[in-house]
Parts: structure tokens; C-alpha cells; sequence
């Protein structure tokens, strides 16, 4: 976070400059704050309040001009009471505070962030996987994610990594997502979420191939036939 200079331990052969000094003029984002260590925290809130921080080895402070913004899944309040969090640090962090809904709360989102997912590990991993199938999208619709978007994230990433085709099926998930989510519901609207979230996903189908419901039923796994009807069914 804060950098080392020469000479600060065996390997430091030259200054490496920590976080901090790489947003000088801007701002940093510090995830999973409450993972942080005591050391850390009482680091932390120096900066915080004089602007000033140490490298490793260093003789003297430096000044800094950084905004920090900091998230976690954690209860810091909580963190706070049992001693695990600076009651200091946490009052100097929590200036403005966001809350974020579970992503059980809003599960409108995730065939979007499913698309969002898709195309940035096409673009990582130089593959071209178009979509996930109608079961993998209803497991994602049913899921609650108790890990939220990353966990969504590592599972479409562990997915493409055994993924050689044009679609993530549900033989490509994680094994432990899969026992997770099986007797899972939905909460309320869940039914109209799977619907919505299924006609996404064949609708992009079909336009990837230009309408062609033979070729789109192909990539789907499905006979044309099969695939009149589920489109008929999530009209």
C-alpha cells in the first residue's frame, strides 16, 4: 500500500513506489477494507488524517494528496465492537457511506452483468463465447449468491476457462455453486425474472444468427421445434 525504498530488506534492489504515490492527484480504491491487519489500520489512519505515510525503510514521511474509497462485505460496526476494527479509523472512512444491495435483491441485474461478464473475458481470454444457456441462466436467476457479483464473476470466469465452445453450459459451472443452488428458489417475481432472463438469452441467440432459428437452435443445444416454443412461452 505504502511502498518501499532501497535497501528496505534483502530483495529491495531498488524504491518500489506502494499504492499511495501511484494515485498521487487522484483517487484510490482500497477493496475488502475489513480484511485489512492492525498494522495496516494504524498506517491507514495517518494518512488519513495528516496526509502523510512511510514507505518501508524510509527515514522520513511523505505527503500524499490521494481520496480514498474503501468497500467491504463485512459489518465494520460489528468489526468495530469485537475489537477487530480501529473505531478511529473506521469514523475517518465513513464520510459518505453507500450500501449496495445483495445481488439476491436485485436479480434483475444479472442477466446484464452476465453480458457485461461475457464480454470481458472474450475480450481476456481471446475466446468467442456469445451466451450461456437458458439452464445455466435459470441456475443464476435461482442462486443467491452470498458472494454477490464476484462470485457470479469466478464462476463465469471458471466457466470459460472449460468452455470450448460458443456456449457456457451447466457442465462448465463450479461443482460448488451447483450443489448450492440445487433446491434454491426465487424469491418474489422469480418467475418473471426466469422468463425475462430467458428471452434475453434466446433473443440474442437469434440475433447472432440473423433470425435463423435452425442456427440459433443449433447453438442452443435444442431442436428448432423446442425453441418456437420456448419463445412462445416467454412472450
Amino acid at each position: 500500500l505504502f511502498g518501499y525504498v532501497k535497501g528496505a530488506f534483502t530483495d529491495a534492489k531498488k524504491d518500489k513506489p506502494g499504492r499511495v504515490a501511484r494515485a498521487e492527484g487522484g483517487t484510490l480504491f482500497l477493496d475488502e477494507i475489513g480484511d485489512i491487519s492492525p498494522a495496516v489500520q494504524v498506517k491507514l489512519l495517518r494518512f488519513l488524517q495528516d496526509r502523510e505515510y512511510e514507505p518501508l525503510g524510509a527515514a522520513r514521511a511523505r505527503k500524499a494528496d490521494v481520496r480514498i474509497l474503501a468497500a467491504t462485505n463485512k459489518d465494520l460496526a460489528r468489526l468495530v465492537e469485537e475489537g477487530r476494527f480501529r473505531e478511529d479509523l473506521y469514523y475517518r472512512l465513513n464520510v459518505i457511506k453507500l450500501e449496495l444491495p445483495p445481488l439476491a435483491e436485485r436479480r434483475e441485474d444479472i442477466p446484464l452483468l452476465v453480458d457485461h461478464f461475457l464480454k470481458r473475458f472474450n475480450v481476456r481470454m481471446n475466446k468467442r463465447i456469445a451466451s450461456v444457456s437458458p439452464e445455466v441462466m435459470q441456475i443464476f436467476m435461482t442462486y443467491d449468491f452470498p458472494g454477490n457479483i464476484r462470485e457470479l464473476e469466478n464462476a463465469l470466469e471458471n466457466a470459460f476457462v472449460l468452455c470450448s465452445g460458443s456456449q457456457i453450459r451447466e457442465e462448465h459451472l463450479p461443482q460448488e455453486l451447483l450443489k448450492r443452488a440445487r433446491g434454491a428458489s426465487p424469491g418474489d417475481g422469480g418467475g418473471d425474472l426466469l422468463k425475462a432472463a430467458e428471452r434475453m438469452t434466446l433473443r440474442k441467440v437469434l440475433e447472432k444468427h440473423g433470425g435463423n432459428r435452425k442456427k440459433a437452435a443449433a447453438e442452443l443445444g435444442i431442436s428448432p421445434v423446442t425453441l418456437w416454443r420456448k419463445l412462445k412461452m416467454v412472450k
